[in-house]
C-alpha cells in the first residue's frame, strides 16, 4: 500500500509532530520573560526563538552613526537562535527525524524550531553570512513550504 504524505510526496518519510511542551508555551503565553522561561526549559526551541526574535527587533532597530547595524543585540540574537534550531534538532532526532522530511508549520509545537530556524536566518543576514541564510531558508522550505513566508522571509 503506498500511502501519501501530508506533503504530496508517495514514497517520503511522515511529517514529523514534535511534542507539546506546554509549560514554556503556557509561560511566554501569559507573559513571563523569555530569560526566565529559557532559564527554566532549555530544551525549548520557542524560549530560545523568542529570546531572539526579541533580541533582533531591538538589534535591526539602532544603527551607529557609521551607519552599522550589527550591534549587540544581533549577536545576542544569533546566539539564541543558533541554541533554539539545535535544541530544536534533537527533540526532532529524538522524535524520528532523520535530518530530511517535513516539520509542518501548522503543527504548533513544531514552530519553536521552526522560528528558531527563521531568527537564525535573519541573524546570519544581518551579519552577512550568506551561505547561513541560504541554508536556513532551504531548510525551511525542506521542512514546510509554507514556513518562509510565515515568518516573513518570502
Amino acid at each position: 500500500m503506498i500511502r501519501m504524505t501530508s506533503f504530496g510526496d508517495l514514497l517520503g518519510p511522515q511529517p514529523v509532530m514534535l511534542p507539546e511542551n506546554t509549560d514554556a508555551e503556557e509561560a511566554l503565553l501569559q507573559g513571563t520573560d523569555p530569560v526566565r522561561v529559557a532559564a527554566a526549559h532549555p530544551t525549548a526551541s520557542i524560549a530560545w526563538a523568542q529570546l531572539a526574535e526579541d533580541a533582533l527587533t531591538r538589534g535591526e532597530s539602532v544603527t551607529d552613526p557609521d551607519g552599522d547595524t550589527v550591534n549587540f543585540d544581533v549577536i545576542a540574537a544569533y546566539a539564541f537562535a543558533r541554541t533554539g534550531y539545535h535544541r530544536g534538532l534533537d527533540l526532532l532526532r529524538r522524535n524520528g527525524w532523520k535530518g530530511f522530511g517535513p516539520v509542518p508549520w501548522s503543527h504548533e509545537p513544531n514552530q519553536g524550531f521552526l522560528r528558531a530556524v527563521g531568527a537564525l536566518a535573519r541573524a546570519a543576514r544581518a551579519v552577512g553570512e550568506t551561505d547561513e541564510y541560504a541554508r536556513c531558508l532551504d531548510l525551511l522550505e525542506d521542512c514546510d513550504p509554507r514556513a518562509a513566508a510565515e515568518l516573513g522571509l518570502d
